[in-house]
């Protein structure tokens, strides 16, 4: 069974607003493109996919813009080909290696993590909340930068059941990013 994780950037004051972290340099970059090396697929809400399509989708000339290091070409590569589902009642249809997921989330999420692989990735937030609630999350990676933000999206508002984790890996990055990779305390440990 192929285990489902999900990895996010956080503000120490908890938000999770793609442009409240700090800029991503060449080590978290690195990072972040071996974190997708870890799964088959990813698996996005309508607003993360549109959100990754619009930064990271290959240029229809097949040239990554001037800006782009050499860093962010390796993430774009690995993105732009990846695998992705796409969770949405407002899509009619997607592309960019996507396909959409109808019917019952749980089921097709279940059916997914059944299938042979490496993983599964979600991200997000309305989408990853649901997925918690669902108990489907085996793994949870905070990237948490030292920055408040006062302001921005929050994880987990609304979450039905407490979720108790158990740290299983920490990594420190020069610019002050602490990853911290947990997984979900097995009941009655």
């Amino acid at each position: 069974m192929r285990p489902l994780r999900y990895a996010i950037n956080v503000t120490l004051d908890g938000s999770v607003h793609h442009e409240a972290g700090l800029t991503p340099d060449e080590e978290f970059m690195d990072f972040w493109t071996a974190e997708m090396d870890r799964s088959d697929a990813e698996i996005y809400g309508r607003v993360t996919y549109e959100m990754m399509e619009s930064a990271w989708r290959r240029p229809a000339d097949g040239v990554w813009p001037d800006w782009m290091d050499e860093s962010e070409v390796r993430f774009a590569e690995r993105i732009d080909r990846a695998k992705k589902y796409v969770v949405s009642s407002s899509l009619a249809s997607v592309d960019w290696n996507a396909e959409l997921v109808e019917g019952d989330l749980e089921a097709a999420i279940r059916t997914l993590k059944q299938e042979p692989g490496k993983g599964l990735s979600v991200g997000g937030v309305t989408l990853t909340l649901a997925l918690a609630d669902l108990g489907l999350i085996d793994e949870y990676t905070f990237a948490v930068h030292p920055v408040l933000a006062g302001s921005g999206p929050r994880l987990f508002d609304g979450l039905r059941e407490r979720i108790e984790l158990e740290l299983v890996e920490r990594q420190e990055f020069r610019s002050g990013v602490v990853v911290q990779r947990y997984r979900p305390r097995a009941l009655g440990r």
